[in-house]
């Protein structure tokens, strides 16, 4: 536990549908952990709530109060725009807080926590999508930059499969479709196909948020489906996969080096299904030389190396070694 007088920093992960925050001190030990409820407006209303409750538990779990925080720094999903940073800013507006805060986009704080400060491609598949590229100048691509949008996050995953099974895609003489209509039909809470039909007609869900959540949930379903052998699972992941891939080789065009690393993270990423496929269709590729690698830290911990540099404190090994070895690391969480 920090002294009344030590200094700490907070390293915020707001991707996916979970807050994660760090409160760490100036040589990298972590102090405390806490969880809470989506971190973006666009996936909870009560986000700011979330953010504010998670950053007052880490602080009184590591003993430290808002004074002695040096600085802050914030990942969060939905901040994309300019004009974005008017409900971001306000994420982070705890009682006493009056620290330097970063805001950034949380695929950024992703990529810190897997790279440190090295060059590579971060993909991120779980609650959402997207790629972003870190080049050896340092200068930050992302897919969506070429309006390449690759449609692999897990709600998106989920309504093309009920989708191909409402547009009768389903092959009823494989025991592995079979199975997955079965889990479809309890996920949904209906007793047939017919049932299902006319829940979509009337949109599944009223409500676009729970709507979400409820085809998100259902992925897992999905990506096991498609390890277990279901045409129809495999069907649909491939095309995820593909744009995935599509993404990857598109961003590889903007490093020199002959080869460039690739980590990824979310729960549809780091599926068993997708990380066997992903691996074989990056043996090869068209621009660079691609290696699937392993993400050093988790997007938190990469939160917190961007609140020590905002800082002014330097990150050394030392420093990256105390964080790796005391951090809670929930790569496939997003």
């Amino acid at each position: 536990m920090p002294q009344r007088s030590q200094q700490v920093v907070i390293g915020m992960d707001g991707g996916g549908t979970r807050t994660r925050v760090i409160v760490a001190d100036l040589d990298g030990h972590v102090l405390s952990y806490v969880e809470k409820g989506a971190a973006s407006i666009y996936k909870d209303m009560r986000a700011a709530q979330h953010v504010q409750e998670a950053v007052r538990e880490a602080l009184a779990a590591a003993d430290a109060d808002p004074a002695q925080v040096l600085s802050l720094a914030a990942g969060i999903a939905g901040y994309d725009a300019e004009e974005d940073l008017e409900w971001v800013c306000r994420l982070t507006d705890a009682d006493g807080l009056h620290c330097p805060k970063k805001h950034v986009n949380d695929a950024i704080v992703a990529h810190i926590g897997a790279f440190g400060s090295k060059p590579g491609i971060m993909v991120i598949a779980g609650t959402g999508s997207i790629l972003l590229a870190v080049t050896e100048q340092g200068e930050t691509i992302r897919n969506y930059d070429l309006h390449h949008y690759a449609r692999s996050a897990a709600r998106l995953l989920s309504y093309d499969a009920v989708y191909d099974v409402l547009a009768g895609f389903l092959d009823e003489s494989h025991p592995e479709d079979r199975a997955l209509a079965s889990l479809m039909l309890s996920h949904w809470d209906v007793s047939s196909l017919r049932e299902l039909q006319e829940k979509a007609r009337h949109g599944f869900h009223p409500d676009a948020r729970t709507r979400n959540r409820h085809f998100g949930d259902f992925a897992p379903a999905v990506t096991g489906a498609a390890l277990a052998g279901s045409p129809l699972a495999r069907q649909v992941c491939s095309r995820a996969i593909r744009e995935i891939r599509t993404g990857i080789h598109l961003l590889s065009a903007y490093f020199e080096q002959s080869e460039v690393s690739v980590a990824c993270i979310g729960s549809v990423a780091r599926s068993a299904y997708f990380s066997d496929q992903l691996s074989q269709g990056l043996s090869s590729g068209t621009y660079r030389r691609l290696t699937l690698v392993e993400p050093e830290c988790s997007p938190a911990a990469g939160a917190v190396l961007l609140a020590l540099q905002e800082a002014g404190i330097p990150v050394t090994p030392a420093v990256k070694a105390n964080l790796a070895a005391s951090c809670f690391t929930p790569t496939a969480a997003l």
